[in-house]
């Protein structure tokens, strides 16, 4: 049976969501940041955790929802992190690199997605 560490992009999920919960807590303890960071981080694990829901999707067009959810999630948490960075809560440095992981799953989810509506 495949688990979630056989997937890829379960795998960077989580690493994404890792990166957001340790941002969250960058931001509440050093830039006294509560508001914002919250909804990152309600946004950025939310990524994963569709994703790996996915993996347990009763049908191809369950899993493919699924999918559309961590990639509406990824655009919502793509969407705070450049609130966060032009409000100078977060670097230049420090907003491309997070930004770069969203993207990267983005694509990801993108291409699955199109791939699976094909199959329909």
């Amino acid at each position: 049976m495949k688990t979630p560490n056989d997937n890829i992009v379960a795998v960077k999920s989580k690493d994404f969501a890792v990166r957001c919960v340790n941002l969250y807590k960058y931001l509440c303890s050093d830039k006294r940041e509560f508001v914002l960071s919250k909804q990152l981080l309600k946004s950025g694990t939310s990524i994963g955790a569709n994703i790996w829901e996915s993996m347990r999707a009763e049908s191809t067009a369950d899993f493919v929802h699924k999918l559309r959810i961590s990639l509406k999630e990824a655009s919502e948490t793509s969407f705070w992190i450049t609130v966060l960075y032009e409000s100078d809560y977060l670097t230049e440095k420090e907003a491309d690199s997070i930004m770069d992981d969203c993207n990267e799953l983005s694509k990801l989810l993108t291409s699955i997605i199109n791939a699976n509506d094909k199959k329909n």
